[in-house]
């Protein structure tokens, strides 16, 4: 499973907004390469987190997967707490994460900075993972747009976005 099938997976599930940072586009260098996820049938970037990242590269903050070596990257999912739950086999917050791989690829994992807030990630996805990422994508794009929608029942749609 490559960054592009990715793409194409999500984007098929309507109402995504997928930004692809770039040199002259005004984002962070840093982000250049990485490709992020959000609810936004509008098109407009809400003010909130993606529901899906695909990052290419280490972060300062975020080197326990490797990312640097050649043709690697992570899928990250806020696939919701009972997926992660079902993968993981505990809580978010209640995860030991003491010998974990977290660059192991084709396994799916709880995120090494974001898994207490109930993110899973696989490392270049292949055989083993393609079907769940997929699955994960789906979970996290229902949660997204049933969060999108409660904000605009509530009035609050507009503080939301930009």
């Amino acid at each position: 499973m490559d960054i592009d099938k990715i793409i194409g997976h999500v984007e098929n599930l309507g109402g995504v907004l997928t930004l692809k940072p770039g040199p002259g586009d005004g984002s962070p260098e840093v982000a250049w390469g990485d490709v992020f996820f959000y609810y936004a049938p509008d098109g407009v970037v809400p003010r909130t987190q993606p529901f899906a990242t695909v990052v290419t590269k280490d972060y300062q903050q975020d080197k326990a997967s490797d990312l640097d070596r050649p043709d690697t990257f992570r899928v990250n999912i806020a696939a919701g707490t009972p997926a992660y739950i079902s993968w993981i086999g505990s809580s978010p917050k209640e995860t030991d994460t003491d010998g974990l791989d977290f660059a192991a690829t084709d396994t799916v994992l709880p995120h090494p900075v974001y898994g207490r807030m109930g993110w899973l990630c696989v490392v270049n996805p292949d055989a083993e993972t393609t079907a769940t990422v997929e699955d994960l994508l789906r979970e996290a794009h229902r949660l997204a747009r049933e969060r999108y929608h409660r904000r605009d029942r509530s009035g609050l749609a507009g503080l939301s976005r930009a």
